[in-house]
């Protein structure tokens, strides 16, 4: 089971995406969420529409 808990930022300003993974807390940098499985899909649209504008933006560098 995989529910999205909400975000947290870290000292340097990343973002880390708080997930209950079968009841247990797991902090998931956004470079990170393809290394764990179901994770991706748990989060609401509003974050994945984050997530793909930080790649575009990245894309253009």
């Amino acid at each position: 089971m995989i529910k999205y808990i909400g975000t947290r930022k870290t000292s340097e300003g990343g973002t880390l995406y708080v997930f209950l993974i079968n009841g247990l807390q797991k902090e998931v940098r956004e470079s990170a969420l393809k290394q764990h499985p179901g994770c991706y899909d748990a989060l609401p649209a509003a974050a994945k529409a984050r997530i793909s504008a930080n790649r575009a933006w990245m894309s253009k560098l």
